[in-house]
């Protein structure tokens, strides 16, 4: 009566039902389940368990779990059943749907393979090296049992085929932050940066997740011609916001502006009296302008440029010239420094006449007797 019994229960399943069970006992290559509404033994074989390899069932379920399977095949007193069929198909139903959302998925990375990672996503989910990370990585073997996050970037059912990205839910995570940045930007804020990456043109600095250039006319109060002249890759530097682009994502910053200018306590750099070494920069109408200190220029009037009568600056001096000023005047507040050359020449005329006076009260002779005409190149 039994058998006729049993007989009865097999009748009532067919290839391909979903039923529901517990699992009563777990054994090296397959496991043991209760199924609702039937007496017969309920079979998973270590292979129907899960979409990855399996070395033992104890890894994947245990007792008392229950579970939603597929019948694979009737026997007289066994239903043989599958996990794995029931996680495919709920799988990728979820997969579709998240493909074309976009949405994110969290998985444990299962295996690490030739070529990438594996993981366990109800079917065999794929990721290849260049979509785990945005930089190169040479050895995934510490990403075996980590939870990583994932975008679904290529799906085909027929061929059993989950490509997976990390990289995507990175890089969207960093635009993100990116701009949420750009909207608390505003010019003339004063950041900390790092240095990314010199060029020609000046320098890339990174500012918390977005990359800002500093012109090289930017990077110092000095002539620059070359950024790694002032600064180096990895480099920590304070950075001012000049110009803020949203739209284009584009940042224009300043180091030069952040440091102490060429004119700061110039005051107590410079005094009247002081004799310089300077350099003609500019040569105009009124003037000339030396630059007495880096970035730092001086007016020499053209009315102290010579002892002797001149029309134009020209007349004596040339741009780049090497000539030695006397300071007049500083004025901090206004960045104007008075420079005399003429007084220079008059300290040397004194001190030749002074000379050849002592000359002839010492000697008894008369001073353009030694000379003749040569105290008339002072006048």
């Amino acid at each position: 009566m039994s058998e006729d019994l049993n007989q009865v229960e097999v009748t009532t399943f067919e290839v391909g039902d979903v039923v529901k069970g517990q699992i009563t006992k777990v054994e090296e290559k397959q496991v043991y389940i209760d199924v609702e509404g039937s007496k017969l033994s309920g079979i998973i074989p270590i292979s129907e368990l899960s979409s990855l390899h399996v070395e033992k069932a104890s890894d994947v379920v245990s007792v008392d779990d229950m579970l939603t399977v597929k019948v694979k095949k009737v026997e007289e007193d066994a239903l043989i059943l599958s996990k794995k069929e029931i996680d495919a198909d709920q799988a990728w139903d979820d997969l579709q749907q998240k493909f074309e959302t976009g949405e994110i998925i969290e998985a444990e990375v299962k295996d690490v393979v030739k070529g990438g990672l594996v993981v366990d996503i109800g079917v065999r989910g794929f990721i290849p090296a260049s979509l785990v990370e945005k930089f190169y990585v040479d050895d995934f073997t510490e990403y075996k049992g980590k939870q990583l996050t994932f975008k679904v970037v290529e799906l085909d059912r027929d061929k059993n085929r989950v490509i997976l990205s990390h990289r995507a839910v990175v890089e969207e995570e960093i635009e993100t932050k990116k701009q949420q940045l750009l909207n608390t930007l505003h010019e003339g804020q004063v950041l900390e940066g790092t240095v990314q990456r010199l060029t020609n043109f000046g320098v890339f600095v990174d500012i918390g997740g977005v990359d800002g250039l500093v012109h090289i006319s930017q990077l110092s109060h000095n002539r620059v011609e070359q950024p790694a002249e002032v600064v180096e890759v990895g480099q920590e530097v304070n950075v001012k916001i000049l110009a803020v682009d949203r739209d284009n994502e584009r940042i224009s910053l300043s180091i030069k502006e952040t440091l102490p200018g060429p004119w700061s306590n110039i005051s107590d750099k410079l005094k009247a009296g002081d004799i310089l070494e300077g350099t003609v920069k500019r040569l105009v109408s009124f003037g000339a302008f030396v630059e007495v200190l880096p970035g730092v220029e001086g007016l020499v009037h053209i009315s102290q440029i010579s002892n002797s009568h001149i029309g134009t600056p020209h007349e004596v001096l040339k741009e780049d010239q090497s000539v030695k000023v006397k300071v007049l005047d500083v004025n901090e507040d206004e960045k104007r420094i008075s420079l005399s050359i003429k007084e220079l020449d008059e300290n040397v005329k004194e001190e030749v006449e002074s000379n050849y006076q002592a000359l002839e009260e010492n000697t008894g002779f008369q001073l353009g007797e030694v000379i003749g005409d040569k105290l008339n190149e002072f006048k």
